[in-house]
């Protein structure tokens, strides 16, 4: 009896989905939103429907190798994309983050739908110089409001 417990806990642990899985799925949910993708024109591509294509976004479901397959060619990346910003093997932390983008406890930014919306803005803008000059002065703004959160973050404690 307790080894069929044991296969039971097993299979369960197996089953289980993993933060690497959360990881692909957002990497899947980030590729289809910056080509302008539904959940169910990507479900149609690769034969499923808009509820598995959430499911495996959400990293609730384990997105196997061949279905991986599918993912990259309908959303024209290679398989390796979905691993893109992984630590090390056995080094992965429990909230897998760009480093420079955010710390540990708050959303990774580019999971927000306003960023997705800002970089499909952006890369629309035909001119690459009026691209450029958009990205020094955002880079400007940003900077010139870097002190003010300094500043604000040192009056409130």
């Amino acid at each position: 009896m307790a080894r069929v417990r044991d296969e039971t806990q097993a299979k369960g642990e197996i089953e289980a989905t993993t933060a690497v899985d959360r990881y692909v799925g957002s990497r899947i949910r980030l590729r289809r939103t910056l080509l302008g993708m539904t959940q169910t024109v990507l479900g149609q591509a690769v034969g499923l429907t808009f509820q598995q294509i959430q499911k495996y976004e959400k990293g609730a479901n384990r997105v196997s190798a061949s279905r991986l397959w599918q993912f990259g060619a309908a959303l024209d990346v290679p398989v390796s994309f979905f691993f893109d910003g992984l630590a090390d093997q056995g080094h992965l932390p429990d909230v897998i983050l760009e480093p420079d983008l955010c710390t540990p406890g708050e959303p990774d930014p580019m999971a927000r739908r306003e960023t997705l919306e800002l970089v499909r803005a952006y890369y629309r803008i035909e001119d690459r110089g009026l691209r450029r000059r958009l990205l020094d002065l955002i880079r400007a703004v940003a900077a010139a409001d870097a002190p003010a959160d300094a500043f604000l973050a040192a009056s409130d404690a």
